[in-house]
């Protein structure tokens, strides 16, 4: 019976040995050995063998990147303005040994590196600056805190400003002079709208009276050219005829009533002509009556 508690006894002890011998370490971590309290070495991925009693393994470190969320912190501006500036940062483990030699707590210095290198970029710039700079930012948190965490086995991959939140009263003054400054280049636009549509009814104004006056003096060409064809047609006829003088009288007393019509002829002037030619008419119609086959008295 006794013998059979001494074998179970090896038995747990061996299967306890074998425990603390054989270590598997998981992908994308490392494992810290310590042999009698010393630094030894650094366990990849994999199967790995320590001396039981002798070496101790530490908290295993996760070699991926990871990502902190920092509280929001007060941040003064070249311009005496309190801002609450929110951060994340994206770092990975580089060196598990420097890690876990070189500071007591990454995370805690990190952050308070954060802070103060956040506090000495955003002290020189004005709260427009800080507002519209955050790559400038993220680019000189970055290459501070880079420099500063290399020694501790960590780089910082990349740093982003989440928020920058200026005081409330500062905001409503920023709202404030936003909307007012829409509303002047609503008004700027409106004003050039109305200018351009001045401008616009004004050139086709202009060249609408272009086009009048041009379709008039067209017209008056095209008039004058069809009287000057006509007058010539008439002449030409007149002269072609040899008309005689009695019937260029006769015409001529027939326009005189033509003449004397509208409303602002109130002074009728007969000229010399008139009575030249009744006195054409005149002789006409006598050689007439005295022609033989007007004689009366002859049966």
């Amino acid at each position: 019976m006794a013998g059979l508690i001494v074998l179970g006894a090896l038995v747990l002890l061996l299967l306890v040995i074998a425990a603390r011998t054989v270590r598997i370490i998981p992908q994308a971590r490392a494992g810290i050995i310590e042999r009698l309290g010393r630094y030894h070495r650094t366990l990849d991925p994999g199967v790995a063998l320590v001396v039981p009693f002798v070496d101790r393994v530490r908290p295993l470190i996760d070699l991926r990147e990871q990502v902190v969320t920092f509280q929001p912190q007060p941040v003064i501006t070249e311009d005496n303005l309190v801002v609450q500036i929110d951060t994340v940062l994206y770092f990975t483990i580089t060196e598990p040994k420097s890690v876990s030699y070189e500071v007591a707590s990454p995370l805690q210095a990190i952050e308070q590196l954060t802070v103060t290198t956040l506090r000495n970029v955003i002290g020189g710039m004005t709260l427009e600056q800080a507002l519209t700079s955050r790559e400038r930012i993220n680019s000189e948190l970055r290459v501070v805190l880079d420099e500063a965490t290399g020694k501790w086995g960590i780089r910082i991959n990349r740093v982003e400003i989440k928020s920058v939140d200026p005081p409330a009263n500062v905001q409503e003054a920023m709202e404030k002079q936003m909307r007012a400054e829409r509303d002047r280049r609503a008004a700027i636009l409106t004003a050039e709208g109305v200018k351009q549509s001045q401008i616009l009814t004004a050139e086709g104004e202009k060249q609408a009276a272009v086009l009048k006056a041009e379709g008039a003096r067209q017209s008056a060409i095209l008039r004058s050219e069809g009287e000057a064809k006509a007058i010539s047609t008439v002449f030409e006829a007149i002269h072609r005829g040899k008309p005689d003088p009695e019937l260029l009288s006769y015409q001529y007393l027939q326009m005189l009533p033509r003449l004397a019509q509208g409303d602002a002829n109130k002074v009728f002037v007969i000229p010399s002509e008139y009575s030249q030619a009744l006195g054409q008419l005149g002789r006409a119609f006598g050689a007439a009556g005295n022609s033989p086959a007007g004689e009366p008295g002859e049966d």
